[in-house]
């Protein structure tokens, strides 16, 4: 099942859907993977240095001939740098997070490289359009990793409302159901994150997979509030302990969180990792293939909106 929008044209992709940039979890081999069955892989730089940059992307290039993203953070202290890579590399979509992305826009899309922002809010999605960027991801606070404070269902419809370059929802998406509804609010794409990491070809340690699969929907919790980097993560010992630090040892807190998520994909280390998820994990019952995951949601995307037409069936009344 197909969808032709503005955002399949864009990134040249068979479905409207764009994988998170999940710092460890978003690998070249998972990237290749969701690339190859017809979506948007992409590869999670997180803190990656240049060079380590550069091997993942030459990596994901022996994997896959199809669209992939690089997702950079602005928060990374070699920025700069890791943008010459991606233009050096002829990267095909270049997707930022964590800040302000302005001043690089136009020397990427000059490379003819497409440029993607993650927001939450509109007044950084309006100077982003200024600025030249090709789509925006509005990202609500249901999501795993670094959150906002306003849920996905208002900012899509504001988003939507305000802007002229498309819109991709992010969080609390894992379901068609969830696809349908962005849709019909407006959106014309929708990235998926904790999805992705239950699938046969994310590396993520199975103890990630199983938390995963065994979360509810209020299995998640927010650390980082009081330390100014607020992050929805799976309620385990360490992020319980993580809760209590901030507010009695800040600095403590900070030096757990080095290494943490490293700990959490490679080790599935529930003491010491941060098992970083969106409420969306309450929806995720089975571990499957990218391919059948991709096609499932599609299909239950369709299946939605068919319901929903029947639902919403209109019968003009007659006029006397």
């Amino acid at each position: 099942m197909k969808i032709t929008t503005r955002i399949t044209e864009l990134l040249d992709i068979e479905y409207p859907i764009i994988e998170g940039g999940m710092a460890w979890v978003g690998t070249p081999k998972l990237a290749a993977a969701i690339s190859n069955a017809g979506a948007l892989g992409t590869i999670g730089s997180g803190n990656m240095t240049p060079d380590i940059l550069r091997e993942k992307i030459k990596e994901i290039k022996h994997l896959t001939n199809k669209p992939f993203a690089v997702n950079i953070i602005m928060l990374n202290p070699y920025v700069e740098e890791l943008i010459k890579v991606v233009i050096e590399e002829k990267v095909p979509v270049v997707i930022f997070g964590a800040g302000n992305p302005a001043p690089f826009i136009k020397d990427l899309k000059d490379k003819n490289i497409k440029v993607l922002a993650v927001v939450s809010s509109d007044n950084l999605a309006i100077r982003l359009e200024r600025s030249g960027v090709d789509a925006i991801i509005g990202e609500g606070m249901e999501c795993g990793g670094h959150i906002g404070d306003v849920t996905t269902l208002v900012l899509i419809q504001k988003l939507t409302e305000v802007l002229s370059v498309p819109v991709v929802a992010a969080g609390g998406i894992a379901t068609g159901r969830a696809i349908a509804a962005m849709f019909a609010l407006g959106a014309e794409g929708v990235q998926v994150g904790t999805a992705f990491i239950a699938t046969k070809e994310c590396e993520a340690h199975q103890n990630y997979k199983e938390r995963i699969l065994k979360a509810g929907i209020r299995d998640t919790v927010v650390t980082g509030v009081k330390l100014g980097h607020p992050a929805r993560v799976i309620k385990t010992p360490f992020s319980k302990k993580m809760l209590k630090l901030e507010t009695n040892s800040p600095e403590e807190a900070e030096e757990m969180l080095v290494g943490s998520l490293k700990k959490a994909f490679i080790n599935g280390d529930i003491s010491q990792g941060s098992f970083m998820a969106g409420q969306s994990a309450g929806l995720v019952k089975e571990i499957k293939s990218v391919d059948a995951l991709l096609k499932d949601l599609m299909k239950e995307a369709f299946e939605s909106v068919e319901k929903l037409t029947r639902k919403f069936s209109i019968k003009e009344t007659s006029k006397t």
